[in-house]
């Protein structure tokens, strides 16, 4: 079973060397959403998710048959420590997916679509984790490191533990299932399999509660490439290409706008579990208050990129291995000279509350010249030294204001 990326000729993404960080640490993905997993229950169309809900397929493995694992499955290791200095980034657009899986044939088809940059299959089922449902993906940890959030892609402890077989997953997740670290737990999918707990970080696939490595999909029987994540560029137009995609998988597919649903999860999310009288209850009010009342000028979607970009929005605050903290991956030192109480309780700033973290980032951007269209891509440098960055993070907030409509 062989998980790979079909890359087109031209990548968005740059290579991730030679950076230098002021504020935050790198990492890199937004929010993507599970398709063809059991119990992601929702409409089969292009439209985000209504409140509450997720979406896909029904997936689950037959008892007591298990794929065979291919001699590329069996031969993953888990990537270096120091790997992601060396990968490419991309940003999930749109995820389809197939129940019975994609071909490689309409893997071929949509990676050639005019605006498709780069494309990236993921195994997956329904299954059940220390007796309790859980949606689970199987992925090369080499590939899918590349489409993590930033926080998560450099966490080395991570992608090791997931490359030597263990199970990773949310830190939400982790909670329900009762996941404790440096324990085994029973995993029922075609077959039984117990599997060590490796820990827990953000997920760039909304809905996925678990991912395991290739060899451990194969096992368990795993759909193999039961999705694809597709990449485009900010100028594709996301209607067409959806169209042109479920062109190729037919009408038994879905094809799902992920920049749609990263807003719609966005607008659920609550920022903390204590909120201030008067202050943004979810992150998409905090990204508009905190441009508003500290960057004017500034659009509240240049947050919302960051944010997404970083920590996925606050589902991995770190530390990162360079020891940045928090939803938008401050520094320390960075912090102690930015840091402020913006709408979060009375006292000191708090570098892992959004609401400090997020209007802190608005004023240390402004200060570089965010409020300004002129010099808004050198205010984003300064945020984080490099170039694929600020490309990134306005390719993004593009996409956020064409589907914020």
């Amino acid at each position: 079973m062989v998980l790979y990326i079909v890359l087109l000729l031209t990548l968005r993404c740059a290579t991730l060397t030679g950076w230098r960080r002021r504020a935050v640490q790198l990492c890199a993905g937004i929010a993507a959403a599970c398709a063809t997993l059991a119990a992601f229950a929702g409409p089969a169309s292009a439209d985000p998710a209504p409140p509450g809900g997720s979406f896909g397929f029904t997936n689950t493995p037959p008892p007591g048959v298990a794929a065979p694992a291919s001699p590329a499955a069996q031969s993953l290791a888990a990537p270096g420590s120091g790997g992601v200095s060396q990968r490419k980034f991309y940003v999930p657009d749109l995820i389809a997916a197939v129940p019975s899986g994609i071909s490689s044939s309409q893997l071929a088809a949509i990676s050639k679509l005019r605006g498709v940059e780069a494309v990236l299959p993921v195994d997956g089922g329904k299954v059940t984790v220390n007796g309790q449902s859980a949606n689970l993906l199987g992925v090369s940890p080499s590939a899918f490191r590349s489409w993590t959030a930033l926080s998560t892609a450099g966490s080395a402890a991570i992608w090791s533990n997931l490359g030597k077989g263990q199970l990773i997953s949310t830190a939400a997740a982790a909670r329900r299932l009762h996941l404790a670290a440096r324990r085994s737990y029973p995993v029922s999918a075609a077959v039984l399999a117990r599997l060590p707990f490796g820990g827990s970080t953000a997920l760039s696939v909304t809905g996925a509660d678990a991912i395991v490595n290739l060899t451990r999909a194969a096992q368990l029987g795993l759909a193999r490439n039961f999705a694809v994540l597709i990449s485009a560029p900010p100028s594709a137009s996301l209607p067409t290409l959806i169209a042109q995609v479920k062109s190729v998988i037919g009408k038994g597919g879905q094809v799902v706008n992920l920049v749609s649903y990263s807003l719609v999860t966005a607008s659920q999310k609550p920022v903390a579990t204590v909120v201030p009288a008067g202050a943004p209850a979810n992150y998409l009010n905090l990204f508009k208050a905190s441009a508003a009342t500290y960057c004017p000028g500034m659009s509240w979607t240049v947050l919302a990129a960051i944010g997404q970009i970083e920590s996925g929005d606050g589902a991995n605050n770190g530390p990162s291995s360079a020891g940045a903290l928090g939803p938008m991956q401050f520094m320390p030192a960075t912090w102690a000279e930015w840091g402020i109480n913006g709408f979060g309780p009375p006292g000191s700033p708090d570098i892992m509350n959004p609401l400090d973290a997020v209007p802190s980032a608005a004023r240390m951007l402004c200060a570089a010249g965010a409020g300004n269209p002129a010099t808004l891509s050198q205010a984003i440098f300064a945020y984080n030294h490099a170039t694929w960055y600020v490309a990134e993070v306005l390719a993004l907030a593009s996409e956020y204001a064409k589907n914020s409509g």
